[in-house]
């Protein structure tokens, strides 16, 4: 099988074995990033947690102190006053029975989307639209609200929202490869307090099993867990 000499370089450079700290983690994944896009570091949790148990399971947003350099897309699902309350946060679209149409016929062009609680009605009309997605809003996530404003300016600073597969591993964006060290690591450090403050009481002993970095385009680091002790113990 062909390997591309930037795959191979990553190869070579890093022994998947091994665990790194997580300055020298992040380091590397700058380093080896040679692609001609900006790439957005990634993190991978295994979580000491039973998805098969709903009570079990892991849901949230938090906002990141430095975003997660994206533009971010809203849409909001609002009538009345909640509509002024959007167009003054900057939501990208904004609208109820228009929207819905406009998104059945389209598909969603938006990164989140938010719902007054009386709009949630009409909204199951476009449920098998946006939940494959990730996109129907949740009241557990802040999104179904009727502080539109907070709910659209949240967004729009990058929160970002997380929750573990049936695999009990979370997936989540931290910034981007250009970001500094510094800024990488609160960025971590935030999502990583985020989350274990949702520990199910269910779960016992170690509740961060494993936690991978990554790059877009670049090969996974198993991190060592004792360098972000403060942080998850």
């Amino acid at each position: 099988m062909f390997i591309s000499k930037r795959i191979k370089k990553i190869k070579d450079k890093i022994n998947k074995k091994n665990t790194f700290k997580i300055d020298f983690a992040i380091q590397q994944l700058k380093e080896l990033s040679t692609v001609k896009f900006l790439e957005t570091v990634e993190i991978a949790i295994n979580l000491n947690i039973n998805p098969k148990k709903t009570d079990q399971n892991i849901r949230g947003s938090v906002i990141l102190p430095h975003g997660i350099g994206k533009l971010i897309k809203v849409a909001v699902f609002a009538q009345g006053s909640h509509v002024e309350q959007a167009k003054l946060a900057g939501a990208d679209f904004i609208g109820l029975n228009s929207l819905i149409q406009k998104i059945k016929k389209e598909g969603p062009n938006f990164d989140v989307s938010i719902a007054t609680p009386e709009s949630m009605g009409k909204l199951t009309s476009i449920g098998s639209i946006l939940g494959p997605k990730g996109l129907m809003p949740n009241p557990k996530l802040g999104t179904i609200t009727d502080d539109i404003f907070n709910a659209v300016k949240n967004a729009k600073k990058g929160q970002v929202r997380f929750r573990n597969d049936k695999n009990g591993i979370l997936h989540a964006s931290i910034g981007k490869i250009n970001f500094s060290i510094i800024n990488l690591k609160e960025n971590l450090f935030k999502l990583l307090e985020a989350v274990k403050k949702l520990k199910p009481r269910q779960s016992k002993g170690t509740f961060f099993k494993k936690i991978t970095l990554s790059s877009t385009m670049g090969g996974g680091l198993t991190i060592d867990l004792s360098s972000l002790k403060e942080i998850i113990d």
